[in-house]
């Protein structure tokens, strides 16, 4: 055999083991919508990274992105152009009605409760509803209970409410608690809301203290009032088209990453919790901490009345009353 042939062989050898390796390497992406480095999603997506990859023997490569457009992730992940996605759960009732439940203000007592009802049988009843509904529901995540933030005025009762423009999800649970307490409820994307604040669209915001830390909302927000209105779940959603492909072993991985990552997520906005009240403090914001919730739950009434018209009312009941 020629010199020449045996180094034509030995290079389409090298390029077959070459694109063999390539071959046996899937590269997964995950997307979420706030800043990776020091966010409680990005505390996630990270762990969820390094296990599955761990776990995989490196078969499975993840790529982490940002995307502050939480509805056109889910989409992305809907119809397989994208893998999966952290997102709160905002949007998602628009694509699985039964997870407007969750979202009703002051069903949780504490942070026990919530992640204990929700990764009770209970939540993965919620969970196995997304598959009809073209999604994967992989395991409940957290943002932590969210809180109201306004450029006007400070806030201690419900009446300080009372005509103030507040930026909500697009969330129907969420904007009928606003309205029912004289807000004027204002649905828009969290990519939009930063420059809303800054023109003056909305005079305020609400969302747990992790994501006020992270995005730096004290900068176009002056007053912050520890409400603890809604606990706010966050979901690891995955795509059919992918989890379709899995087997049985490469489910159980997924499922192992994906509980790494919501222990690190809920981990993650545990401390940014105890931290994340002094730190607004020291950034300059005035912040309202004794809340009598009483008042506010007797000024939702109407809303509470209508939640179990609309809702499941069993699976209201069900994880209020959770233990």
């Amino acid at each position: 055999m020629s010199m020449l042939r045996r180094a034509a062989l030995a290079l389409g050898l090298a390029a077959t083991l070459s694109a063999g390796t390539a071959l046996a390497q899937t590269e997964i992406t995950l997307q979420h919508p706030l800043p990776t480095a020091n966010s409680h999603y990005g505390a996630g997506a990270m762990v969820f990274k390094e296990t599955l990859e761990r776990l995989s023997g490196g078969k499975y490569r993840v790529t982490i992105q940002r995307n502050d457009n939480e509805r056109e992730m889910i989409e992305s992940v809907q119809i397989g152009t994208l893998d999966f996605t952290i997102t709160s759960t905002g949007p998602v009732g628009n694509f699985v009605p039964e997870v407007r439940t969750v979202d009703v203000p002051f069903l949780f007592r504490d942070y026990a409760h919530a992640r204990g009802a929700l990764d009770s049988p209970i939540g993965q009843e919620i969970l196995e509803k997304f598959q009809r509904r073209g999604l994967i529901g992989v395991i409940w995540m957290e943002n932590g209970f969210r809180h109201l933030t306004n450029s006007r005025r400070e806030v201690n009762t419900p009446a300080d409410i009372r005509g103030l423009k507040v930026r909500t999800m697009e969330n129907q649970v969420h904007m009928r608690a606003f309205s029912t307490l004289g807000a004027l409820p204002t649905p828009m994307a969290f990519s939009e809301l930063i420059p809303a604040l800054q023109q003056g669209t909305v005079d305020g915001q609400e969302n747990p203290i992790p994501v006020i830390v992270a995005n730096n909302i004290n900068q176009v927000q002056k007053y912050l009032t520890l409400t603890g209105h809604v606990y706010s779940p966050a979901l690891l959603i995955g795509s059919p088209a992918l989890w379709g492909r899995l087997n049985a072993d490469e489910k159980r991985m997924f499922q192992q990453a994906a509980t790494a990552a919501r222990d690190a997520n809920r981990a993650k906005v545990t401390a940014d919790e105890q931290s994340g009240v002094d730190e607004l403090r020291r950034r300059g914001m005035t912040v309202v901490t004794s809340v009598d919730t009483a008042q506010f739950q007797t000024a939702l009434a109407a809303a509470f009345t209508q939640y179990e018209k609309e809702l499941d009312g069993n699976l209201l009941r069900r994880l209020r009353d959770w233990k």
